[in-house]
């Protein structure tokens, strides 16, 4: 197989990708514990490249081991890689429905007796207009010619 223990690799995929790792331990079928630069983690075959290089190293070496093998060639590992924290996660806001604010001054709405009124005033008006009499037209009236007989 080509992923052995101590089996220098640069992770492909995820946060860790382009980092050097080395497999500590063999999983199941196509996953291996990794170290290195990365976090110390599972990881699918799939996600790593293998190099030509091979470290001695022991089943599950801690992570002291790891880093004293990478210091041998060269590569200077931080003394713990952390995981990240996970944040906070953020909460669901409910959508508030906003009632629009009433106006001050509105205007009022005329009551049914005032309707009526009204209605009335504008009824008489048209009444009025149309019976009220109009100025006559005074005909001018040509004055008869006399004729006398004689």
């Amino acid at each position: 197989m080509i992923f052995e223990v101590g089996r220098v690799c640069v992770k492909l995929a995820g946060r860790d990708a382009g980092q050097r790792c080395v497999v500590v331990d063999l999983l199941e079928d196509n996953y291996v514990l990794i170290d290195g630069l990365t976090r110390r983690r599972k990881c699918n075959v799939h996600h790593l490249e293998p190099l030509g290089e091979v470290i001695k190293l022991k089943k599950g070496a801690s992570h002291s081991d790891v880093s004293k093998e990478f210091k041998k060639l060269g590569i200077d590992i931080p003394k713990k890689v952390k995981a990240k924290k996970a944040g906070e996660r953020p909460k669901k806001v409910r959508k508030v429905k906003v009632k629009p604010a009433k106006e001050e001054v509105k205007k009022k709405k005329p009551k049914k007796e005032s309707i009526i009124a009204t209605a009335k005033k504008e009824l008489e008006k048209k009444v009025a207009s149309v019976t009220a009499p109009k100025e006559e037209v005074k005909k001018k009236v040509s004055p008869k010619k006399k004729t006398s007989k004689k």
